[in-house]
């Protein structure tokens, strides 16, 4: 029963990271890297579509993106996904391909952006934090029904407390690294 919720707790801390380190890839620096267009949608026939599944996306250097569509009838509504996307970017064509240049970054941007990372990293380590409230509060639901003894809940709390530490740690991290990027120039 224990482990049941110390796996659960566990999973549920894994999709935070996850959701955070998509929230960053969402923070651009200046350096052009695909994942900034993941979440450009593409009116295709009518559906919209995620931009990676029409086209596909390479880094021509390290501050320009390059999006060839599969269908050359698809470079417009490429360019018009991009620019409704709020990313800040300016699509052009040559009517084979899309050139999407990386502005460069100002340093008041860079330290917007920063905050914007701060922000999430916050909010993942409020997300891990209500995990183990969440799970601390099933163990002690154990232990008032007389399912596990007080020494089961204890230790199952540390271990809790352990697993949180070590999310905490790797949101710390991945925090450090994301603004270690934003802010070199």
């Amino acid at each position: 029963m224990i482990e049941t919720i110390i796996k659960d707790a566990e999973q549920r801390m894994e999709k935070s990271l996850s959701s955070l380190e998509l929230a960053f890839n969402k923070i651009r620096t200046g350096r052009a890297h695909p994942s900034i267009l993941d979440t450009v949608v593409v009116s295709y026939y009518g559906a919209d579509t995620p931009l990676n599944q029409l086209a596909n996306i390479t880094v021509e250097d390290g501050r320009c993106l390059v999006v060839v569509p599969w269908e050359r009838a698809l470079i417009g509504e490429v360019e018009k996904g991009i620019m409704k996307s709020d990313l800040g970017l300016n699509p052009s064509s040559n009517g084979e391909s899309v050139r999407v240049p990386m502005p460069a970054l100002t340093e008041e941007t860079r330290k917007e952006y920063t905050k914007q990372a701060k922000a999430e990293a916050e909010n993942a380590r409020v997300a891990v934090r209500n995990i183990r409230r969440d799970a601390n509060g099933s163990v002690k639901d154990l232990l008032k029904d007389k399912e596990i003894s007080e020494d089961d809940q204890r230790r199952a709390e540390e271990r809790i407390q352990k697993i949180t530490d070590k999310y905490i740690a790797s949101v710390d991290s991945h925090y450090a690294a994301k603004e270690t990027d934003l802010l070199s120039i």
